[in-house]
C-alpha cells in the first residue's frame, strides 16, 4: 500500500546541472545558456540505483544531465516548469555588474517581493517549488530533481520541514545531495 501526503517516506536526491559555457559574470536564470561538460555520472549512478523517478528543468543546461542518467539508470526524465531557475527578467544575459547597484540593493533587502524588471519575485519562485514539493510528497516515490541553485536551495529546506531562505548558499554545480525525509528510526 501507497503511503502518501505530508507523512509519506519521501527520499529525493537533488542534483544541480553542471557548469556553463555563459561568459563569467553573466546573469542567467531563464537564459537558455549552453550546458558544459557533464559531470562524471559512474559514481552518481552507483548512488542513484533504485530511484523511480526523474524530473528535470526545462533547461537544456538541466535535460542534458537528467536525459545522460536518465539513459544509464533506465529512467525517463519528466520535466517540469516548475523547477525552473528564477526569471531575472530584463537582466537576463547582462553581466552581473551592468545591472543597477540600487536595484541589487532592493532585491538583498527584499528577495521575496522584489522582481526584477520584467521578471520573478523570490516568492513567485517559492511558490513554485513548494508546489512541486507538495507533488513529490504525494508521489512518495524515491526520485531525482536535476535543477538549479534557487529551487534546489528551497527544494532542499521545504523537504526538510525548514524555513526556506532566499538569500542561501546554493548547490555547487554539479552536486548531488539525497535528502531523507521522515526515514525511519
Amino acid at each position: 500500500m501507497k503511503v502518501s501526503g505530508r507523512d509519506a517516506p519521501c527520499r529525493v536526491a537533488l542534483l544541480r546541472h553542471a557548469p556553463t559555457l555563459a561568459a563569467p559574470g553573466l546573469c542567467y536564470g531563464r537564459l537558455d545558456v549552453p550546458p558544459g561538460p557533464l559531470p562524471p555520472l559512474d559514481g552518481m549512478v552507483a548512488r542513484l540505483a533504485g530511484f523511480g523517478a526523474l524530473w528535470s528543468s526545462p533547461s537544456r543546461r538541466c535535460r542534458v544531465l537528467a536525459e545522460a542518467l536518465g539513459r544509464r539508470l533506465g529512467l525517463v526524465p519528466v520535466v517540469d516548469a516548475r523547477l525552473l531557475e528564477l526569471d531575472f527578467g530584463r537582466w537576463e544575459g547582462r553581466p552581473w555588474d551592468a545591472v543597477p547597484r540600487p536595484a541589487l540593493d532592493r532585491w538583498a533587502a527584499d528577495p521575496s517581493g522584489f522582481a526584477p524588471p520584467g521578471g520573478e519575485s523570490g516568492a513567485a519562485l517559492l511558490a513554485r517549488v513548494a508546489a512541486f514539493a507538495s507533488a513529490l510528497r504525494e508521489d512518495g516515490r524515491a526520485g531525482i530533481v536535476v535543477s538549479h541553485g534557487g529551487p534546489l536551495k528551497l527544494l532542499r529546506a521545504l523537504l526538510r520541514d525548514e524555513t526556506p531562505d532566499l538569500l542561501a548558499p546554493a548547490p555547487g554545480m554539479g552536486s548531488l545531495e539525497i535528502v531523507d525525509r521522515n526515514a525511519a528510526s
